[in-house]
């Protein structure tokens, strides 16, 4: 796969849905709003990610990406102990207004421990909890999973508050229009906790990785991890901030409100290529 100023390779299956949608006048889907979490930690001097690959059956399946997924219901009802930015300035920040900001966040904190394990939340405003791979915990993590019970009442019942703070926003894109499953999804930050550790626990993903940015990015162009556009160049532009607290530094300058839409150009002559606006 290179990856040049031209754009990024095209996966055959998206080509394909591309050349139908516009052959057949297709109209595009709505997107569903959803929230990914670029899980990071220290690695020697430098940093790694977090990678999962999602299985055949879904929807990007075989691609790798970072844990996450869409705002559920129970997201924007959700009245919960709340560390951090208030739904407001969450809502200043993403462009959003603060009962959606809030589920988006909500979302996001959700996702990662539905799909990695980890736990955003403490005791209070300044903590954040240990270890969460025992039994009880993969329980409660697996009702989450299957709906038998919602984040905000799993975080009242354990006594615990939101750090909402742990997520730094980052970026915001757009599915392209001709793909059937379309997402909204507003990309997110964060270290993993002290104490925590990540664990290849979804239904949704074959494979896990901790690795470095720039080492992911490479292998994409390698052939080697299949990602999509989104994936490629949020890694390209952590590994740039160099360090984890440049990462940090960089995020709280960058526009997460603008949303990002890949344009998928099909010419007469030539492989198809991903290009961004």
């Amino acid at each position: 796969m290179t990856i040049d100023h031209d754009g990024f390779p095209a996966p055959p299956a998206l080509v394909e849905h591309a050349r139908r949608f516009r052959a057949e006048g297709g109209v595009p889907a709505v997107p569903r709003v959803a929230a990914t979490v670029l899980l990071l930690r220290p690695a020697g001097e430098d940093f790694e990610v977090y990678l999962i690959r999602r299985v055949a059956a879904m929807a990007f399946g075989g691609m790798y990406a970072f844990p996450g997924g869409g705002v559920d219901r129970s997201d924007s009802q959700a009245h919960l102990d709340w560390a951090g930015p208030e739904p407001a300035e969450w809502g200043r920040r993403l462009g959003l207004a603060a009962d959606a900001a809030q589920a988006v966040v909500c979302a996001a904190a959700r996702e990662v421990f539905e799909e990695a394990g980890v736990l955003l939340a403490g005791a209070d405003a300044n903590s954040v909890v240990g270890d969460v791979s025992g039994d009880d915990w993969e329980a409660a993590r697996v009702a989450l999973e299957q709906h038998r019970g919602g984040f905000a009442d799993l975080l009242a019942e354990r006594g615990l508050t939101l750090r909402s703070d742990l997520l730094l926003p980052w970026s915001r894109w757009i599915t392209p229009e001709f793909e059937p499953r379309r997402f909204d999804t507003y990309f997110f930050v964060a270290l993993l906790p002290e104490g925590q550790r990540t664990r290849n626990v979804s239904g949704e993903a074959d494979h896990a990785l901790w690795i470095r940015p720039a080492e992911a990015r490479a292998r994409a162009e390698a052939g080697e991890l299949t990602m999509l556009p989104p994936t490629l160049v949020t890694l390209g532009q952590v590994a740039a901030a160099g360090d984890l607290r440049g990462v940090a530094q960089t995020a709280a300058t960058r526009d997460a409100a603008t949303p990002i839409t890949p344009r998928l150009d099909l010419p007469q002559e030539g492989p198809p290529r991903f290009t961004l606006p």
